[in-house]
């Protein structure tokens, strides 16, 4: 796996981390697998809820779990049919009134690796006690959990269980995320579930390709110099940027500096960061119109005096691209492939893998990269207060 034996990667102690990155197109074939056998369970919970005028659906969690809904909300919302919102738990336990209406039906879609997180639970209380018609859907990969267990008491509670080996073992939640995202796309993308099963097939042999072959073009940008990262994007991929970010940061113990930021923000201020030791990510969109954006800020990256490194990261290859890229990469046969949040997860790869090759090239334990302490696989040192 990325160039190391297992035994290796033992040594290092990133052998959980490394492999969960490696298997995750099984995963996702298994998570799809799941979604199909709970489709009378999923159809009967959803018959009458969807129905509901006013409906608000609330995507929620803390950290990478989150970040999932920033990813899928965008892309959904492109049908306008249902009023798709991310808020994080973080925020809901904090300021519940301000988030939180009891006049409006709700579904509260809950992400969660552990479900042990304790703004996890305090929100599903908060919710059931100022929302009037609140019904909850927890996705989670952990069966034994906290949320797993309320939703066996609670027949207004849909549970949808990710594949047992997607409940990571080390320290950054990888495939837990990818396979929570695609159950998320897969339940409310009812009108386009063939085509999405489809793409999804598509995008699970891309994968293979990335995590056997086409990584390797990362271990050139390892083996320079860099100290700041950025990752930008816009709609879905700027959740996909916060993502990014977020897992460089865990696997390098800050001692890289990340940053995220959307496309057309990122001229605002956050261009301070760039320095000679910076490398930018761009995700490039998939849409024709978002897509002259990205080219706009390529192009003055690109003329920027310094020795920043500018990286592209496109579905399709553009020579265009390469010619004024540091590096470019491109997905191979992904022509079938529209939908956004799979785009995502294929550039999603490149960045946990270059996050865990980061974590090693530092000595840090890409399993255990806090080891004093300081943050932990599930969060502690929460106190929930009554409200």
């Amino acid at each position: 796996m990325f160039g190391f034996s297992k035994e290796k990667w033992k040594k290092l102690n990133g052998v959980y981390t490394a492999t969960e990155i490696f298997n995750q197109p099984d995963l996702w074939i298994e998570t799809l697998k799941n979604v199909e056998l709970n489709q009378e369970k999923i159809n009967k919970f959803m018959k009458d809820k969807i129905k509901k005028g006013n409906l608000r659906i609330i995507f929620t969690g803390a950290g990478t779990s989150a970040y999932i809904g920033e990813i899928i909300t965008p892309y959904l919302n492109r049908e306008r049919k249902l009023d798709f919102r991310t808020i994080p738990t973080t925020d809901i336990v904090s300021n519940p009134k301000m988030y939180l209406k009891n006049d409006i039906p709700t579904i509260m879609v809950s992400f969660a690796r552990s479900g042990n997180s304790p703004e996890s639970i305090a929100t599903y209380n908060l919710a059931n006690k100022l929302v009037d018609d609140i019904s909850h859907i927890f996705i989670t990969c952990n069966k034994e959990g906290k949320l797993a267990n309320i939703s066996a008491k609670d027949e207004d509670i849909l549970l949808l269980l990710m594949p047992e080996e997607s409940n990571d073992k080390g320290f950054a939640m990888t495939s837990s995320f990818s396979c929570m995202t695609i159950a998320a796309l897969l339940l409310f993308d009812k009108d386009n579930y063939e085509e999405n099963k489809n793409q999804l097939l598509d995008t699970v042999k891309i994968g293979k390709i990335i995590l056997s072959n086409d990584y390797t073009i990362l271990e050139k940008l390892i083996d320079e110099n860099y100290g700041r990262v950025v990752y930008l994007g816009s709609g879905t991929f700027y959740g996909l940027a916060k993502e990014s970010s977020l897992k460089l940061l865990e696997l390098t113990r800050g001692q890289i500096v990340p940053h995220n930021e959307s496309v057309l923000g990122f001229r605002h201020g956050p261009k301070s960061i760039i320095d000679g030791n910076t490398y930018i990510f761009i995700y490039i969109s998939d849409d024709d119109y978002t897509k002259k954006y990205d080219r706009d800020l390529i192009n003055e990256i690109h003329n920027d005096v310094g020795d920043h490194k500018l990286i592209t990261i496109a579905k399709e290859y553009s020579e265009d691209l390469e010619n004024i890229s540091d590096f470019h990469i491109s997905l191979n046969n992904a022509d079938g492939i529209n939908n956004d949040v799979f785009i995502g997860l294929l550039y999603i790869l490149y960045a946990q893998i270059f996050a865990l090759l980061s974590s090693v090239k530092l000595g840090i334990e890409p399993d255990n990269p806090s080891p004093s302490g300081v943050i932990n696989r599930v969060v502690q040192g929460v106190r929930i207060y009554d409200y």
